[in-house]
Parts: structure tokens; C-alpha cells; sequence
């Protein structure tokens, strides 16, 4: 495996791993979670769930800027050659970053004082915020692997 292989591979199982879960917590878990549960059992598992699921985004945060780096460095010789794609790549990993980072921050711990206080109504306004910029991280994510797959047309 050459060095640019390993490089892009993690970054792609990184990438993979973020946008994947999001992609199955919104179009596989919401659903079957609001079809199978009531409002208090189901803000519980959400509550059990994104922590699980943020470790793994944590990884990906860490490794794809890292992995990012090292494939500029062996691809082209520094940001300032790099085509645009890549450029507008890194801008938009900044923006889904800054996401997750008020979802975790902010949004989280809202969800969480609210379902320790069985105030459900506040519960489930928090977990409606934090689905849409899940649903935004989402597109994003979306946004940049499509840019990353026909990459050779920019």
C-alpha cells in the first residue's frame, strides 16, 4: 500500500463514518424511532444514542483534516496549488464541523437537562433542533462527497 493509499483510505473510511450515521440516523432511525416509540422513550434513546454516535464523529473530525493535509502533501505540493474542489472541500468540512460542534455543545446538553427533568415539551423542541442541523450537516455531507466523487470534472 503506497502512502497516498493508506492517506486516502482513512480519510475516506473517516468521511464514510460521519456521513454514513447521519445518513442512517435520519433516514432509518428517526423514522423507525417515531413509529416505535412514544415521545418520553424515544428522547430517551436519542439521548443514549448521540453520544455513542459523536465519539465516532470526534475520530472523523481528528482524522480527516490530518488525512486531508498528508494527501495535499502528497498530491500537490500545499494549499496554495490545490485545485478548487479541495478548497471548497476543507470550507465546507469547516462549516459541518462548526455544526456538530453547537449540536454537542449546545443542543446535547439541552436535550439532556430537559429529559433528566422529565420536561418532555422542552425534550422534544431540543431534539427538533438538533434533527434539522443534523438534516444540514447532512446535506453538507452529502454536498462534499458528491464534489469528492467528480472531482476530475473541476
Amino acid at each position: 500500500m503506497t502512502p497516498f493509499s493508506l492517506v486516502y483510505t482513512l480519510h475516506v473510511l473517516a468521511a464514510l463514518t460521519w456521513v454514513g450515521g447521519m445518513f442512517f440516523a435520519w433516514m432509518v432511525l428517526r423514522p423507525a424511532a417515531v413509529a416505535a416509540l412514544d415521545g418520553p422513550p424515544r428522547l430517551k434513546l436519542w439521548l443514549n444514542v448521540f453520544p455513542r454516535f459523536f465519539v465516532w464523529v470526534w475520530a472523523a473530525v481528528v482524522i480527516l483534516p490530518i488525512s486531508g493535509i498528508g494527501m495535499i502533501q502528497l498530491q500537490f505540493t500545499g494549499f496554495e496549488t490545490a485545485p478548487r474542489y479541495v478548497q471548497v472541500m476543507i470550507g465546507l468540512y469547516v462549516v459541518m464541523v462548526a455544526l456538530f460542534i453547537r449540536i454537542q455543545g449546545l443542543q446535547l446538553p439541552e436535550l439532556r437537562r430537559a429529559v433528566e427533568a422529565e420536561q418532555w415539551a422542552d425534550g422534544a423542541a431540543a431534539l427538533g433542533r438538533i434533527r434539522r442541523l443534523v438534516g444540514s450537516n447532512l446535506i453538507i455531507g452529502l454536498l462534499v462527497v458528491a464534489i469528492a466523487a467528480a472531482r476530475p470534472m473541476f
